[in-house]
């Protein structure tokens, strides 16, 4: 549980996926490194900053063990090759608590602060809504934001007809857009010269 403000309580965990094919990059890159830490180790630490419950989904689990907290939950991904949305729908299984905050592991600009930021709306989300996420160029960006445990049937429901994208899941569902100042702390990894920009970006902000 997070106290975020005097009157009140959260309940929240934290997944992290680790399991894409990182075919852009040409190598894992979850061991990538932004100011001489993994990426992954780097989203982990984010996410231990906001809540104790921390999940990391992934093929490859012995490859990280050595670079997260004891107390990070790694989790086996069952169905690699069926993509995120399945992967998150499997670690949901696992997770009591009301809200979930989903991430992408390579996100090094993300602050911990930004996400307590985030979580001071998460009283003002309607009740009819699934997820609290913010979008980029009309577009969801689902390993970003918070989302309803409540989530978990409709989204097997969806996955059992076929589905296997979130951003069909998501357009058919109520979903509540999370506000971001400043977009780039949300730029992603996927090829090397992502990670040489983002290196730049990460140095000038020392």
């Amino acid at each position: 549980m997070v106290s975020y403000s005097n009157s009140s309580l959260i309940s929240l965990s934290a997944i992290i996926l680790a399991g894409g094919k990182s075919s852009r990059m040409g190598e894992d890159k979850a061991l990538l490194k932004v100011d001489g830490v993994p990426l992954l180790q780097k989203i982990t630490t984010v996410a231990a900053d906001c809540t104790a419950s921390v999940y990391v989904v992934a093929p490859w689990i012995d490859r990280y063990t050595s670079i997260l907290p004891p107390s990070c939950q790694l989790l086996q991904e069952e169905l690699p090759t069926q993509g995120p949305l399945v992967a998150f729908c499997q670690a949901l299984s696992f997770v009591e608590t009301e809200w979930i905050l989903l991430l992408a592991c390579d996100l090094p600009l993300l602050t911990s602060s930004a996400i307590r930021e985030w979580m001071q709306s998460l009283p003002s989300v309607s009740e009819t809504a699934i997820a609290y996420l913010p979008k980029c160029d009309r577009l969801w960006q689902p390993l970003s934001g918070f989302y309803r445990r409540s989530c978990l049937a409709p989204l097997e429901n969806f996955i059992h007809r076929g589905g296997r994208s979130f951003q069909t899941w998501l357009n058919q569902s109520t979903v509540q857009e999370l506000s971001v100042s400043d977009p780039s702390i949300l730029l992603n990894c996927n090829t090397p010269e992502d990670l040489q920009s983002i290196t730049k970006i990460s140095e000038n902000r020392r």
